[in-house]
């Protein structure tokens, strides 16, 4: 893997070296940040680039139910794809938590571009539980 095409940028979150410098990610690790902060951003919520971000958190209020989950993989995979080009998107897989009903794992299997190195990444995702009452 180039070095060159990958890149180094700010850790996030930010945060300082002991010598007083900003710190930086290089290499994978600075994909695996890219990725974080692509799927945790909202779109709007950065004035400056509206659109950047995924979609998901539109879809906090909804049931825990297959079409949430269809819609979830859905808004990962087109936000993936247009931020981070540096990644081929293999799969995205939404499974509910089995010990806590308020969690979506999406499973995120991407490929480096230029690479023939497969990786994985596990992306906690939050909804409203439903009342007990209305299981």
């Amino acid at each position: 893997m180039s070095g060159a095409f990958v890149g180094a940028g700010w850790s996030f979150p930010m945060h300082t070296m002991a010598s007083g410098g900003i710190a930086l990610s290089r290499g994978e690790g600075e994909i695996v940040e890219a990725i974080r902060l692509i799927l945790s951003t909202a779109p709007g919520e950065r004035p400056m680039r509206p659109e950047f971000g995924c979609g998901v958190h539109d879809l906090a209020f909804d049931p825990m139910n297959p079409t949430t989950a269809g819609r979830v993989r859905f808004e990962v995979m087109a936000s993936l794809e247009r931020w981070e080009p540096r990644i081929e998107v293999l799969d995205v897989v939404v499974t509910a938590d089995d010990d806590d009903a308020a969690t979506l794992l999406i499973d995120i299997e991407y490929e480096i571009r230029g690479t023939n190195n497969p990786r994985n990444l596990v992306f906690p995702f939050y909804v409203i539980p439903p009342d007990e009452s209305e299981v």
